[in-house]
């Protein structure tokens, strides 16, 4: 069951990521909604700082969906082979491309109904091209973001669409896209999966969860 103390308890969680983060902004590189939508794919299970090393290289010659369909499977899997899971990533990426090209006037749609009809583009994905690129109204939950929200309980759900709708109810709509950027950042440097430090994290005394989470506790 979710712990539930209001939205006063709400508030000061939110106003003291804050404080916290001040500057909390997207760690991905990018020039375009096209290379953002890339880098995000390739950050799936991946440090954002591998991603942007191989982005740096890739976007070189490779920075629109009609250079990067210029590219076989085989070739594109070759500069991104460190990011794991690069046979899936490959296909999606020139899977999207392809849609992008065909369906979009090689344009990256700026709407979420359209961005997830691109081939191996999820709602996640969507989400963070949507909000970031072009300023929409959207929270992703990634690996922290779902961490971070069921410790603290402002959203709780067994999946990443559950604590979406979740922190969606109990964020203020303008607040969405920096939530998520607030709650990342908190994940990173702080509420770690193994071993969050809530010694040190001033939110502790208003975290249901606080000198609780163990090693052996469930990862996003």
């Amino acid at each position: 069951m979710c712990y539930n103390a209001g939205m006063d308890r709400n508030a000061e969680i939110l106003s003291e990521l804050e404080r916290l983060y001040p500057d909390a902004k997207p760690a991905l590189m990018f020039k375009s909604p096209y290379e953002l939508l890339v880098a995000v794919v390739l950050s799936a299970q991946c440090t954002d700082e591998r991603v942007n090393k191989v982005t740096a290289v890739l976007f070189q010659n490779y920075n629109t969906p009609e250079k990067m369909l210029t590219l076989s499977q085989e070739e594109l899997e070759k500069y991104i082979f460190s990011c794991g899971f690069y046979h899936n990533k490959a296909a999606h990426i020139l899977s999207a491309s392809r849609d992008i090209v065909e369906k979009f006037h090689g344009q990256v749609p700026d709407n979420l109904e359209d961005l997830q009809q691109l081939a191996g583009v999820g709602r996640k994905t969507a989400n963070v091209v949507y909000a970031v690129a072009f300023g929409g109204d959207a929270i992703a939950v990634d690996t922290h973001v779902f961490r971070v929200a069921n410790r603290t309980q402002l959203a709780c759900g067994s999946t990443p669409e559950k604590v979406e709708q979740g922190l969606m109810k109990v964020i203020p709509k303008e607040k969405w896209s920096k939530a998520h950027h607030l709650l990342i950042w908190h994940g990173r440097k702080v509420c770690h999966s193994q071993r969050p430090d809530c010694e040190h994290c001033t939110l502790n005394k208003l975290c249901p969860s606080a000198f609780r989470c163990g090693t052996r506790e469930n990862k996003a």
